[in-house]
């Protein structure tokens, strides 16, 4: 996963100067050896904050070490203006926690009140409208904080990612998919960067790739990640020609960013002129943290790169696609596991999921759909999707979207992937998430999201969860329990 960043953490102590400064060193001492007992590694910054001055000296010390994220640690009450500065001079993610107190025959010289200080440090945060990360409970041991600190890891490795991303597009945008067009103001408002290209250009640089001396190694790569699924291994070099392409243009393109995602139209021009389908080798590319997002979806693109720094992991699109049919839902699902037949849907895309990511016997196939729209006879250029049962495990779905008045909206549903035979075509799974067919009615249909959703293979709802409300998305929805209903929920029905 080179296309995500790697967080290297450091810790800061602060204190009020009319406390004991020794006891929020002790206290951030103590923090850092927790830290590593529980695997983690973490810069200790040695200046400890009590007024401006100290604060530039150890955003220093930090920036010095190569630290991209900071802990800013209150051991006691703490100095309210120089500790939120941290989060203004520092660029990068910042977590703010607390230190509980630890002895009851301790609270004279040893007591902290860092329990009241976090309460100015978040209002003096919003006094300045500087955005930090300050986790459910903050206020904590050494243990607890170090569990703390874990979980930030993933947060700020997508904050860093986010703030160094650059969406590169090939449309436009596919006329009968108008629910992926969504407006890009709001990629700039998080500080993302675009470049819109035309299909043409990705054309004209795919036919300047023919006879790449580099195609053959990627075919053979390829082949071996096939095996025996390498049905049409004359469709091969094609492939490997438009991988080579996308990561060029990728090198070429990239300027003052750092990381890259594509969302690529892939239909209905796509095929004929290239000469096959690029799901496979989307699919290559999302495995290594690089997603393709298919029919110019953006914010899919968007919602995938997000996902992919959360977990560490490779991500898929797909679409929200179809229901389960009752037969098949009796025979393999009912009185096996805890769900309704509304709580489940089958998740679908023509074969850009990563073969890791599918069963055993997943293999290269061609797009009926676009065969039966663009082809007659035998398939040729409509060849080239990865298809299988997507394996079975945790997922959560989710998506970032801007509505038309580029406000970001967003999404966040824990479940499964059943161990259930689709028994249909393409890269698809049964899902499976609790309570699903009211979160499908009163959050996907009500809030107007489109059909694609991004898929983690982990139930990461939390980060995700945090990294929205980090991000300023004030409408996060969720697959709410029985019993809590939607305000649009009629509570008669």
């Amino acid at each position: 996963m080179k296309n995500i960043p790697e967080v290297k953490l450091g810790i800061i102590a602060v204190s009020r100067d009319c406390f004991v400064i020794s006891l929020s060193e002790k206290r951030r001492e103590r923090m850092v050896s927790a830290f590593g007992r529980a695997g983690g590694s973490i810069i200790e910054i040695p200046t400890t904050v009590e007024n401006e001055k100290d604060m530039l000296k150890a955003v220093d010390e930090a920036k010095a070490a190569g630290c991209n994220a900071l802990v800013v640690l209150l051991g006691n009450f703490g100095p309210e203006t120089p500790e939120t500065l941290i989060a203004k001079y520092f660029d990068g993610p910042v977590m703010y926690i607390a230190s509980a107190e630890e002895h009851s025959d301790d609270l004279i010289h040893g007591r902290g009140d860092a329990y009241c200080g976090m309460l100015n440090c978040s209002y003096n945060l919003g006094l300045r409208k500087l955005r930090a990360f300050i986790p459910e409970y903050p206020v904590v041991t050494a243990e607890e904080g170090a569990g703390l600190i874990l979980d930030f890891i993933p947060v700020a490795r997508t904050l860093i990612g986010l703030k160094h991303l650059k969406i590169f597009t090939f449309g436009p945008r596919p006329y009968d998919f108008f629910a992926c067009n969504a407006p890009i103001k709001a990629l700039y408002d998080l500080g993302i960067e675009i470049q819109e290209n035309s299909e043409l250009d990705l054309l004209i640089s795919y036919r300047a790739h023919k006879d790449d001396p580099r195609i053959a190694d990627v075919v053979k790569d390829m082949a071996e990640e096939l095996g025996t699924g390498n049905t049409y291994p004359d469709m091969l070099e094609r492939m490997a020609q438009y991988e080579l392409t996308l990561l060029d243009w990728a090198e070429a393109n990239i300027g003052a960013s750092r990381y890259f995602v594509f969302a690529n139209k892939c239909w209905p021009a796509f095929p004929e002129q290239f000469g096959f389908e690029p799901c496979y080798v989307n699919s290559r590319l999302a495995s290594r943290g690089i997603p393709v997002a298919c029919e110019v979806d953006i914010y899919g693109a968007l919602s995938e790169y997000i996902g992919a720094c959360v977990t560490g992991d490779a991500v898929t699109l797909l679409d929200i696609n179809n229901s389960v049919p009752e037969d098949l839902y009796m025979e393999s699902i009912k009185d096996r596991y805890p769900y309704k037949l509304t709580d489940t849907f089958m998740g679908f895309h023509c074969g850009n999921t990563p073969i890791c990511k599918l069963n055993k016997g997943c293999a290269i196939k061609y797009q009926l759909i676009q065969h039966r729209l663009l082809e007659t006879g035998d398939p040729n250029f409509t060849r080239g999707t990865l298809e299988g049962d997507i394996a079975p495990g945790d997922i959560t779905f989710f998506r970032l979207q801007s509505a038309a008045d580029t406000s970001l909206h967003a999404y966040i549903a824990q479940g499964e992937i059943l161990p259930v035979p689709t028994k249909s075509f393409g890269g698809i799974g049964v899902f499976a998430i609790p309570e699903m067919g009211r979160f499908y009615r009163h959050v996907l249909i009500e809030k107007r999201f489109p059909h694609h959703g991004a898929v983690a293979f982990a139930h990461c709802g939390k980060a995700l969860f945090s990294i929205f409300k980090y991000l300023g998305i004030e409408d996060i929805s969720y697959n709410q329990p029985k019993g809590m209903l939607y305000k649009t929920e009629n509570p008669f029905a």
